[in-house]
């Protein structure tokens, strides 16, 4: 259903069962899945030089709420969802099911994984590497510009199973490593060894994940968190992580 005040192309793709909302534009070349629910004022495909022709995709199932802003070149697996006034720039490529939170912003040229969510007011920079399964909470700034204003960008990496923490800053070049978190408030300026916890301006080691304790089951740890947190993931990817990590505990 596609409403009368929306504007879509008549080059744009659009699959079965596709609610379009009111004032939205859908631009040349856009392709969007199955069964995908696009609100209100969002504009998707803009154009611009940068995408070098590319055309942006948006995989089934998916949901783009209100005011949000995707460029084209980019493309998105299924089950996309986001907030509100989310903005996301070219040639950004992501896996199943990426979560971006209201106002959040991804700045282009990024690889996301399978699974991973953003919280609000989350500013991805440039060139960033995300793995699968990640935690991003709220106003989390990934940088890449090591001396601004200048022309070089290097950006973050962040593997496997890491959480960033709020009002954390990752500087550019930086590698946070599998299963890590990175305390609230934090600015991260070297590399973070797998499995432990940073925090503090800058960040300094802490102690090893999984030292922290569940607040509510003080006998058990918190980390590898997909050992007691599992909700909203589907049966297959929880399947397979009771073969890596056991049962869930709780």
């Amino acid at each position: 259903m596609i409403h009368e005040s929306a504007i879509v192309s008549p080059k744009a793709e659009i699959g079965k069962n596709v609610k379009i909302g009111h004032f939205s534009v859908i631009h040349d070349g856009v392709n969007i899945g199955n069964n995908t629910i696009i609100e209100g004022y969002c504009e998707l495909g803009c154009p611009t030089p940068l995408a070098d022709n590319q055309s942006l995709t948006i995989g089934n199932d998916s949901h783009i709420r209100s005011h949000s802003l995707f460029y084209a070149g980019s493309s998105f697996k299924e089950k996309l969802i986001t907030g509100h006034r989310v903005t996301v720039r070219e040639k950004t490529h992501a896996g199943v099911n990426l979560q971006i939170g209201t106002l959040s912003d991804i700045q282009g040229d990024c690889q996301i994984g399978d699974y991973v969510r953003t919280h609000s007011n989350v500013h991805i920079g440039k060139h960033s590497q995300i793995g699968n399964f990640i935690w991003i909470y709220p106003y989390v700034v990934l940088t890449n510009d090591p001396h601004p204003p200048s022309e070089t960008m290097l950006g973050v990496t962040i593997k496997d199973f890491a959480i960033i923490a709020t009002m954390a800053v990752i500087l550019p070049g930086i590698t946070v490593n599998e299963h890590s978190l990175i305390g609230a408030h934090s600015l991260v300026k070297s590399d973070v060894l797998c499995g432990k916890v940073v925090a503090g301006n800058p960040a300094k080691e802490i102690c090893d994940t999984t030292s922290i304790k569940l607040k509510d089951h003080p006998e058990l740890s918190a980390y590898p968190w997909p050992k007691h947190f599992n909700r909203g993931y589907p049966d297959s990817v929880i399947s397979r992580w009771r073969e890596r990590f056991g049962e869930k505990i709780i």
